[in-house]
């Protein structure tokens, strides 16, 4: 066993092993997010910066595929770190987990490159399977979708290989369903129609119920596993508000997709179901954390890791103010007329992604270095906690600046743009220019500035944490909260 607060993988089981991987190349294309994010904004407000070296739809294509890939790697790599914990059996293909890894890893790498080495060329068919296929959120090129199906394929057979030798807990069958709809979801936008309308509805499936009916689900379980580990919730507390956000997800989300079915061609009749069940998704993750501070409080509100304990309360209301308040506020169509491809929407975007995601995966970076460093001491009085609370401002504070400076311009756009305006060329150019717009793109930028410095301060904990700490960390068993529910 290693020194306590020395990074040493003796500390972890295999399945925390390969965790780790995923974890550090997770965080390099957290980076590469903020880094052309960035890039981007200068765009917005100087079109002329990197005019022939850096398209502007090929960076903003690169900041949006970076989110989605390095959310994608947190959350496999935060599912083999409980996997064993909750299982309670070693990962079952473990050495086939990890090629998967390296594969995975080496074809984001490659797409990547693409996408910065080839930005203009014709649209061929070659170029769908090679290149770019041209769709929006989802332009990875077609070989790399069937390798994300493939991958995330090998990975649930460790995952369901591992539970089916051990045992199979309330977190472990959620988690189960879940991945089957996380590889099958991914397919519905794997192919093309003539219709434009029916290619769209398809084409939301990913954009859509893949992100918010599959990450919402299994944030549910992380955040379960996590509650558990930091605070000692009793399991039955936690697996109840999972088993209900399934059954929210089932009734409410899959039919909250058809707010984007509004202006597509599809019937009239997904204006009401579309904006009736738009914003139920996120609340029993809220009432998971509720619940589980007020049964905490009967022992004192004891947290073995303060930090990854901040992430997850951050992650219930960052959802449910993001996806939930943020998405309902331009989604019923008598308001989404109006604010529909706007920046209100990206407003809404930024967020709720941060909000429902990125502050779960955080949260996990956290209890993996603790039992890094040999189950360190990371609860009051953490030497150099300043850091982690820091960041955890900073970032806050940067995505907050961003989504009301995109919420201000997307609402000078619904109003000049599109009620005066009447949504024509015109319209859109005088609303570009307008200095509401133009200020709230200043002011994106500053937040996106604000991110950036968070987000390097991010980095700097999570390679000292822990460091410089000589005590051990304290166990909270969910025995210790016996009282009522």
């Amino acid at each position: 066993m290693a020194a306590l607060g020395v990074l040493d993988s003796a500390n972890l089981n295999g399945g925390q092993k390969l965790a780790v991987k995923y974890f550090a190349v997770s965080v390099a294309l957290f980076g590469a997010q903020v880094l052309f994010g960035l890039l981007a904004g200068l765009q917005y407000l100087n079109p002329e910066f990197l005019f022939g070296i850096l398209d502007f739809s090929v960076n903003r294509m690169v900041h949006v595929n970076a989110m989605v890939v390095w959310l994608l790697f947190g959350f496999i790599g935060s599912v083999y770190w409980l996997l064993e914990d909750e299982s309670g059996v070693p990962v079952v293909g473990l050495g086939f987990g990890n090629l998967i890894f390296w594969i995975f890893t080496l074809a984001v790498v490659v797409v990547v490159l693409v996408y910065l080495l080839v930005q203009v060329g014709p649209g061929e068919k070659s170029s769908i399977w090679l290149i770019n296929e041209g769709r929006e959120y989802i332009e990875a090129p077609r070989w790399a979708d069937i390798g994300i199906v493939v991958c995330v394929l090998g990975f649930f057979y460790n995952v369901a290989a591992t539970f089916m030798k051990g045992k199979i807990t309330g977190i472990g069958g959620v988690l189960l369903f879940d991945l089957i709809a996380l590889a099958g979801l991914y397919l519905a936008g794997m192919w093309f129609t003539p219709n434009i309308s029916m290619d769209q509805h398809w084409w939301w499936w990913v954009i859509h119920l893949w992100v918010e009916a599959t990450w919402e689900v299994l944030v549910g379980c992380l955040m379960a596993y996590g509650l558990i580990k930091t605070m000692g919730v009793r399991r039955k507390i936690v697996e109840t508000w999972l088993y209900i956000e399934v059954a929210l997800m089932f009734g409410s989300g899959i039919l909250g997709l058809g707010h984007h079915y509004f202006w597509i061609g599809t019937p009239e009749y997904w204006f009401t179901i579309g904006g009736f069940f738009s914003a139920l998704e996120p609340i029993p993750l809220v009432a998971m954390v509720v619940h589980a501070l007020f049964d905490a409080g009967h022992h004192k509100l004891k947290s073995n890791n303060n930090p990854a304990l901040g992430w997850i309360i951050g992650q219930a209301f960052g959802n449910f103010f993001g996806a939930g308040v943020w998405g309902f506020m331009h989604t019923l169509p008598q308001i989404n007329l109006y604010t529909h491809g706007t920046q209100w929407t990206a407003s809404h975007g930024h967020l709720a992604f941060f909000g429902a995601y990125v502050t779960m995966v955080i949260a996990f970076f956290y209890i993996a270095v603790q039992k890094w460093r040999g189950n360190v001491w990371m609860s009051g009085n953490l030497v150099g906690a300043w850091k982690w609370k820091w960041a955890m401002f900073l970032l806050w504070a940067g995505m907050i600046t961003m989504t009301m400076a995109l919420l201000i311009a997307g609402y000078e756009q619904s109003q000049i743009e599109r009620a005066i305006g009447g949504s024509d060329w015109m319209a859109y150019f005088a609303a570009q220019a307008h200095r509401w717009f133009t200020q709230a793109m200043v002011w994106r930028q500053v937040g996106g500035w604000m991110f950036a410095l968070g987000f390097v301060l991010l980095v700097w904990d999570l390679m000292t944490i822990g460091k410089r700490e000589t005590r051990s960390t304290y166990v909270i068993e969910p025995e210790m909260a016996k009282a009522a529910v």
